[in-house]
């Protein structure tokens, strides 16, 4: 299943509210489940606020939680798609 790192910074709503946050990543680790993924979520210090890995079926799955996340107002996304060390192997197996 394909992985996606996301770097997530608070917007102010977001940071007003944190006290709810807990509440709301439970919410998100729900919605992901429901849409066939898995979410991991981090709180981290530095320059993001939180980090999230989440396994998709596919790219357009990763996009919906991103976009459902991003709707709420209390985050903001930086999203990557991520590939394990077996799966760049594949690909750096095939250069020329």
């Amino acid at each position: 299943m394909p992985h996606y790192i996301s770097l997530v910074n608070w917007t102010e709503q977001g940071i007003r509210n944190v006290k709810e946050s807990p509440k709301r990543a439970d919410a998100l680790t729900a919605l992901a489940n429901k849409l066939g993924a898995k979410m991991q979520i981090f709180y981290t210090m530095g320059e993001f606020d939180v980090v999230s890995v989440t396994e998709a079926p596919n790219d357009d799955v990763a996009m919906q939680l991103m976009l459902e996340i991003g709707k709420m107002g209390n985050v903001r996304t930086k999203t990557l798609k991520a590939w394990s060390l077996t799966e760049a192997t594949k690909v750096i197996s095939k250069l020329q």
